[in-house]
């Protein structure tokens, strides 16, 4: 999703009166013009993860004379977010770090960013993991529902194929979780069925020609 779409979205997403009080974003969209997007056109706070390398200053002063340092160098108190300042956002952000250990036992690092300064940090890594639903509602919508294989070209069919790709991901979730079943699991059972089906009418067919 490009920087266009995302703005237009949450633009729409105002517009429309959609109760929300934080977007959350990877560091994919972690620009400086959704930071003040998002801000001041939509009146609204964020909480978006930044790449290690991003550039900070830990003081108004020292972003006004361009001093600044990498996000990995700083050091941080377990438990404590940094007041940080970034060239080109007009406003202050609260830092905050997030120590995990990979599969492979490994540590990773996440560095978020928030502009709500009220927010303590466990209630900005709080907030951030509720983005982690929206990322298997994306995988479902596009692995179970087809959303984006779409071959339509003009503008009303595409709507139409966006609305019932998120309408069948909606109703395959709720199938899943009546049944007990995860929803890659259900979409198996449901095409294996239907595989036994067509196979079954095919052996009538068959019957009948011979």
């Amino acid at each position: 999703m490009s920087d266009h779409i995302r703005r237009n979205t949450q633009h729409v997403s105002c517009q429309n009166q959609l109760k929300f009080k934080y977007v959350l974003t990877d560091s994919w969209f972690c620009s400086n013009e959704n930071m003040r997007y998002i801000k001041h056109n939509c009146y609204k706070n964020f909480v978006m993860a930044c790449k290690s390398n991003r550039l900070i200053s830990l003081s108004e002063g020292d972003k006004r004379h361009k001093i600044s340092q990498r996000v990995d160098t700083l050091e941080f108190q377990k438990g404590q977010s940094v007041k940080v300042w970034i060239a080109g956002v007009d406003f202050a952000l609260l830092l905050s770090k997030e120590v995990f250990k990979n599969r492979d036992g490994s540590t990773g690092e996440l560095y978020l960013l928030c502009s709500d300064l009220d927010c303590s940090d466990e209630l900005i890594q709080a907030i951030y993991q509720k983005r982690w639903n929206v990322e298997v509602f994306h995988k479902s919508l596009k692995s179970n529902a087809g959303i984006t294989r779409s071959s339509v070209h003009a503008i009303r069919t595409h709507r139409n194929h966006q609305f019932l790709s998120i309408y069948s991901a909606f109703k395959l979730e709720t199938l899943s979780l009546k049944l007990n079943l995860g929803k890659f699991g259900f979409k198996a059972k449901l095409y294996m069925k239907t595989l036994k089906t067509a196979f079954t009418e095919l052996q009538s067919l068959k019957a009948v020609s011979a």
